[in-house]
């Protein structure tokens, strides 16, 4: 059955068919169509996570001869990404995490970094595409209100979306010719989730982000794992994906609520690092801020103003930053430009991981003052450097997207689609998170609140020991131990 012509059982009209039959056939055009090309695998330990958290990177080298890559077929599983942002790559590195900690060897499958493939191109061009309207949605209130807003809240919602990706996903199959079939593998971005299906991969585990069902994320043939209970109700009955239409829903073995997908490393320490933070605030130490930029550059006027506002406080020792641009140093450069007295406080730790990891975990039993700045030209020690600083940090300051679920008190800035306020609310009622600050007087009116009441970060603290306990941290050990049992059925 073609995926694109009928998803759980609804079947799209003739105008959708042929928009996604057109759409797949623009990229063949542009990138050829590399269906009959094999490529040859082999594995190697990832160099900067590798180590850490058990992941070996599967790479490809063009050619007409299969390979014998040595793949754990007993305990291997295959994390399937791309770089969209840093959303999902942190997602994957929370999925190896859990997997690692279990005791299975987590495989790198990052579909965007195999260049060569015409998969590989249309995978970047869309994420080009998606990068530039992410900025210009942080300069242009227009394009912002009546495209980006629209396009990230109800047009990848709708059904019709996913028929032209499932489409493209045709294109990015080329890759999996050496991968055994009955090899677990969790997507978590839907395109490496329907190229797995339309390759033939038997256990496939579709791990969906942020908390506003959408079709954009459907991939039928693979087992969909949602992070909260709303979502679990609005994708089982495809809410909302057809407009007014009510549609068929998804069979009840096709989704599962999980939890929060966060890293082994920083769920297990949660009682210690919240017990941490609030000692430092009984103690009087600097609240220690964690700004995370994200892989788009967008929103740095924001961080900016918060950056101005902070720094009297620094100044004072009421504060102390760290600030990610992640492989972004042309951001950090801009906010030395932007921000008179920024560079006399702050520490560059710049493309030396050994030394960012020492820094972070120093921090965790020791003193931190001043400004430290983070940027890194790698992109798994970019993304992975929040997560170390993380555990050290009181409060983090980002968009409402993927670092939305992580068991650290945050305060969340303006979004960046519409479909990223849901894991604001998602946050704040369960108690780990502040509403979305809309703007920066609000924004900074939440930093306030945050220097002079210490019962808000505490509350946070308590209220992360207690989801900690009732699971909603352990999505990531579920999505593996789903991935995995799917296997040994």
């Amino acid at each position: 059955m073609d995926k694109s012509e009928i998803i759980f059982g609804n079947e799209m009209s003739k105008k959708t068919i042929r928009k996604a039959s057109k759409s797949k056939q623009k990229y063949v055009k542009k990138f050829g169509d590399d269906k009959d090309a094999r490529y040859i695998l082999s594995t190697s330990v990832n160099a900067s996570i590798g180590e850490s958290l058990g992941v070996r990177n599967i790479n490809i080298t063009s050619g007409m001869v299969s390979g014998q890559p040595d793949f754990d077929r007993e305990k291997g599983i295959i994390v399937g990404n791309i770089r969209m942002g840093f959303g999902h790559y942190r997602i994957a590195m929370a999925i190896a995490s859990a997997a690692n900690a279990m005791g299975f060897t987590p495989y790198w499958m990052d579909l965007n970094s195999y260049k060569e493939t015409t998969g590989g191109k249309v995978i970047n061009a869309q994420n080009k595409l998606y990068s530039f309207g992410s900025r210009l949605s942080g300069k242009s209130r227009l394009f912002n209100h009546f495209v980006w807003e629209p396009m990230n809240y109800e047009g990848f919602r709708q059904i019709s979306y996913n028929a032209a990706d499932q489409k493209n996903a045709e294109l990015m199959t080329s890759v999996f010719g050496d991968i055994p079939k009955e090899l677990p593998f969790v997507a978590t971005h839907v395109w490496p989730a329907q190229a797995a299906v339309h390759a033939g991969m038997k256990h496939v585990v579709n791990a969906i982000p942020d908390n506003w069902p959408m079709a954009l994320h459907l991939s039928e043939g693979s087992i969909h794992t949602v992070q909260t209970h709303s979502a679990y109700l609005g994708y089982r009955i495809l809410n909302g994906m057809n407009k007014d239409e009510i549609l068929k829903a998804m069979p009840a073995g096709d989704i599962r609520y999980t939890g929060h997908y966060i890293d082994h490393e920083l769920v297990s320490n949660i009682v210690t690092d919240c017990e941490a933070r609030m000692k430092r605030a009984q103690d009087g130490q600097p609240l220690r801020f964690l700004l995370t930029i994200g892989g788009a550059g967008a929103q740095k006027e924001i961080f900016a103003a918060i950056i101005s506002h902070l720094l009297p406080y620094v100044e004072t020792k009421k504060a102390a930053l760290y600030i990610n641009v992640g492989d972004y140093k042309n951001v950090w450069e801009d906010l030395l430009k932007e921000i008179p007295h920024l560079k006399q406080h702050a520490v560059e730790h710049f493309n030396n991981w050994k030394e960012t990891a020492a820094f972070a975990g120093a921090a965790l039993c020791g003193e931190v003052e001043g400004v430290h700045g983070f940027w890194h030209e790698n992109i798994f020690e970019a993304v992975y450097t929040s997560n170390l600083l993380m555990r050290s940090a009181d409060v983090l300051v980002t968009k409402p997207s993927e670092l939305a679920f992580y068991p650290i008190p945050k305060l969340f800035i303006r979004r960046v689609g519409g479909h990223e306020q849901w894991g604001a609310v998602h946050s704040a009622e369960i108690g780990d998170g502040t509403l979305e600050c809309r703007d920066i007087p609000h924004t900074l009116q939440m930093i306030e609140l945050f220097l002079e009441d210490g019962k808000l970060l505490g509350d946070m603290c308590i209220n992360i020991v207690q989801n900690k306990e009732a699971g909603i941290y352990d999505g990531a050990y579920k999505v593996v131990e789903l991935a995995m049992n799917k296997k040994n059925k």
